[in-house]
């Protein structure tokens, strides 16, 4: 099994069929271009057909081929590292609470959508957990949760008990809630927003990698291999998998690989002691904990190994020790699933929009948030496709720019899972 085959992750075993979406073949004439076939490009094509746009959509491989289907399959409302009172002071109030807002929103659009196109893939709105690995730990979650519900959010503190029996875990202090998220399957909401789409009118390509993109006298040409698009506006929807068709943005964020490992199928007995009420959750280590089960009863799990070389042997090795830790009852289990992706962080871990050129828009960058934050930009992205907003948007445009010595910053971020593991035990 190859970590990095699309075919070895568990999500490409169990999702529903891709839609019918052959290479584009020839010229096409369109009012918007979308490149990119994952949660941000398919919502984006999804709300722009439904208002009646001309819409063409133009994926590499297969919809949710890059992180949309390798992911831990978390819908969370909320900033990776960010409360709601640092976006205030980073933006100011008004454009900080729009912000705020948005991200707030941003996992109930996602089961909105799932409820109102009957999308298959087995949706648990039941809420995202964060507990905390260490007792000094609490305050900030409490801060975190107290700036989330002086804004209205549905959110809870939950004592050291509560926690144990959500979790099915003895090792946590307590934490938070967030009622809205949740956890889906990844790979099946991308094939339904795919499938939505396509049956709204939107025209989506697979096979049909974007080559170059350039301006052709009042219109945006993008040429791919067998054919070109020319539309008035070309929305760029490729996140972690960001290559040059942009001149400097695929060097705008740091694509971090991320691993995931499924069991076997837990017994009936053992797992109704692990998350027994279905949720998931991320706990407050900065080198990640997250658990989750699926619906034959994996427990899914998320990790980013020091290095990638040699990681499906580690991470099982790593992995046991953690059951072992987190879920004691747990016997030793085997391992049916190890698969990656790339996950697009930014510095801030704060989701980026550009308006690189006039009538050529960009979002990504959610920072391990991308289900909820990437299908709402997605829908963003189509409102500013569609003129609207205004100079009033819910997320903040910022200028391109670029990292410097980008080709260091990949082997640099891995060095810092040591040192998150060294603060992780300090706590």
């Amino acid at each position: 099994m190859q970590t990095s085959n699309f075919a070895s992750g568990l999500w490409t075993d169990t999702a529903g069929p891709a839609p019918e979406a052959p290479p584009l073949d020839g010229a096409r004439q369109a009012d918007v271009v979308v490149v990119g076939g994952g949660y941000t490009g398919l919502s984006a094509a999804l709300h722009l057909a439904q208002e009646g746009t001309d819409v063409v959509l133009l994926e590499a491989e297969t919809p949710g081929f890059g992180a949309s289907g390798r992911n831990n399959g978390q819908v969370i409302p909320a900033y990776t590292r960010h409360n709601p009172d640092d976006v205030v002071r980073e933006y100011g109030s008004e454009q900080g609470e729009r912000l705020n807002r948005w991200v707030a929103a941003s996992a109930d659009l996602v089961f909105d959508l799932i409820r109102h196109h009957g999308i298959e893939c087995d949706a648990a709105q039941q809420g995202w957990l964060q507990p905390a690995h260490a007792e000094s730990r609490l305050g900030g979650l409490r801060a975190k949760h107290d700036q989330w519900a002086a804004r209205g959010a549905p959110v809870e503190m939950v004592d050291r008990d509560t926690m144990a029996g959500l979790t099915g875990s003895p090792v946590y202090h307590g934490g938070w809630m967030h009622r809205s998220g949740g956890h889906i399957q990844p790979l099946g909401y991308a094939r339904g927003l795919a499938h939505a789409a396509i049956a709204a009118g939107a025209s989506v390509h697979c096979r049909t990698p974007a080559l170059e993109l350039r301006r052709e006298g009042d219109r945006w040409r993008v040429l791919t291999p067998r054919g070109s698009v020319d539309a008035d506006t070309v929305l760029l929807a490729t996140n972690a998998y960001t290559d040059a068709l942009w001149p400097g943005l695929a060097r705008s964020i740091v694509p971090v690989r991320s691993f995931h490992i499924a069991t076997a199928p837990l017994s009936a007995n053992v797992a109704a002691t692990v998350l027994p009420d279905n949720h998931g959750f991320s706990d407050t280590r900065q080198a990640l904990w997250a658990f989750r089960k699926d619906r034959d009863n994996r427990l899914v799990t998320t990790c980013m190994p020091f290095t990638p070389f040699s990681a499906r042997r580690t991470l099982r090795r790593s992995t046991l020790a953690r059951l072992r830790q987190a879920y004691p009852q747990i016997p030793e289990t085997a391992f049916d699933y190890v698969w990656d992706g790339k996950v697009a962080m930014t510095t801030d871990r704060l989701p980026r929009y550009h308006e690189l050129a006039p009538g050529v828009h960009a979002g990504l960058g959610y920072s391990g948030r991308g289900i909820a934050i990437g299908t709402a930009m997605g829908r963003f992205l189509a409102e500013r496709a569609l003129g609207q907003h205004g100079t009033e948007t819910p997320v903040p445009q910022t200028p391109l720019r670029t990292l410097p010595l980008h080709d260091l910053v990949v082997p640099l971020s891995r060095m810092l899972v040591l040192y998150y593991r060294w603060r992780d035990a300090r706590a």
